[in-house]
Order: structure tokens, then sequence, then C-alpha cells
């Protein structure tokens, strides 16, 4: 007879729970207005177009070659860089008084701007621009460009007299600024830009921000009336409005008067 040890007591076991595959959570949606299709195209073909262009311009620049090669590559930067149709959107050599643009841009067969194309080493300076104000302003045009290539200088013209000329932007491909910036700056002109107005809402908060428009915020009788008031408030002294407004330029830079 076989003596068998005390049995181990059986314990009875559960089924290991079922889990539930771990379901990713859904993708929290960018904040902000959605950026339309024809402007982030617009704003792609820009940054290629700075990228691409980088080493042909420092080659330019380099050779220093003539004017008549830099409208060349101006031309090629206007389609491929901003968007311009070479036959249909492209204009040359409009009479100015016997002095000529270089470029007209049409977009919708409407003139919108005008261009003034420099030797690549050429520094930039807005005399470039007399001899086509009298044109723009004859035409009704708003927007002159003056460009060697690498700057671009857009200007907004006021063509009633006596004729004004204010310089909107400025931007350098081959400038330090990063390229988002540049992108922001040459998106305005592109043909999208102009189209959808979008140089004219880039003018509008330039002169809403300028110092000049700052300073007639700060000499508007709202604002001389609450200093006057905080300043009876913190010292008991009753200043006048024109007092006021005097302490209030005697801080502005003369260019803000």
């Amino acid at each position: 007879m076989t003596m068998n040890g005390p049995t181990e007591p059986r314990i009875a076991t559960e089924p290991p729970p079922v889990t539930e595959p771990v379901k990713s959570a859904a993708p929290i949606p960018p904040s902000g207005p959605k950026v339309p299709k024809w402007e982030a195209d617009s704003r792609e073909r820009v940054k290629l177009g700075i990228k691409r262009f980088a080493k042909p311009l420092a080659d330019f620049i380099a050779r220093d070659v003539n004017e008549a090669d830099t409208r060349f590559l101006v031309t090629d930067f206007l389609c491929e860089g901003l968007g311009y149709d070479k036959f249909s959107d492209l204009t040359a050599e409009f009479s100015t008084k016997g002095e000529f643009a270089d470029y007209g841009l049409r977009v919708d067969k409407q003139l919108v701007a005008l261009i003034e194309v420099k030797r690549v080493t050429t520094k930039l300076a807005e005399r470039h621009l007399r001899q086509v104000e009298q044109y723009g302003a004859n035409e009704g045009i708003e927007w002159l460009m003056l460009t060697n290539g690498a700057q671009w200088q857009v200007y907004h013209l006021e063509a009633a007299l006596p004729l004004t000329v204010e310089l909107v932007f400025e931007v350098d491909l081959l400038g330090p600024e990063p390229p988002a910036k540049k992108v922001d700056r040459l998106f305005a002109i592109t043909r999208e830009g102009i189209k959808h107005k979008v140089i004219d809402e880039v003018w509008k908060a330039k002169c809403a921000t300028s110092p000049k428009a700052i300073a007639r915020v700060l000499t508007s009788e709202a604002v001389v009336t609450a200093v006057r008031k905080q300043l009876r408030r913190q010292t008991d002294y009753s200043a006048t409005d024109a007092e006021v407004v005097g302490l209030i330029k005697a801080t502005m830079r003369p260019e803000c008067q």
C-alpha cells in the first residue's frame, strides 16, 4: 500500500479579464482660423523661390552683372516665386515722359503696380522711383516696387498733389532675417496677395501704427482729458489741455510731431 502525502488544496482561478484595446485620442484640431489653400500654396511657392534663387543671386552679386541680366533674374522670380504669368501679367517698358518703368504688373488684366529694376549691386534709394511716380499718379497706380533682384522695396503712391511716396516694407532675399519673415512680407506682393488685397491690409496696418498716427492718438481730446485728470489726482495740480498737449509732445521724437 502506497502512502501519499497530503494533497495541496486546489485554488479556483478566474480567467484573465478581457481588456479593451486602447483607443488613440482624437487629434486636437489646430487653434485659430484655417489658412485658405490658395494662401498656403502661395506662401510655400515664395518659400521655395527664396531658397532656389539664393545661389544665383549671390553669384550675380559676386560677378556684378549688369542691369539687363538682373532683369532676367527678376522676371524669373516674379513668375516662379511670386506667381505672375510671364505672358499675361507682366508688361515691359511703360513710357513715362521719355523715361521707362521696367515692368507693369497686371492682375486680371488690371494694371496694379510698376516695378523699377536696378543693377544687382546698386544700393536702392527712393530717388530711383522718380521716373515712374508721375506715370503711376496719372494712371491711378498705388503700388511701386524697386528691386535689384536681392532687395525688394514696396512703396505706396498717394496721387493727391503734392505726390507722396511712402515705403511700405522692404525685404532682402539674402539678408539675415528668418525665412518666415521674408515669406510674410513677400506674400503681400504675390499675385494672390494683390488680388486678395493683402497688400492693402499691410498698408492699413502700417498707417494705423505709424509714429505720427500714435502721436495723433496721444494728443486726442479723450487722452488729453484722461491725462489731465490723472495729473490732478496724483499731484493736485490742475493743468490746462494746452499744457498737457505740450507735455506729451515734449516726450515725442521730432519726426512724430
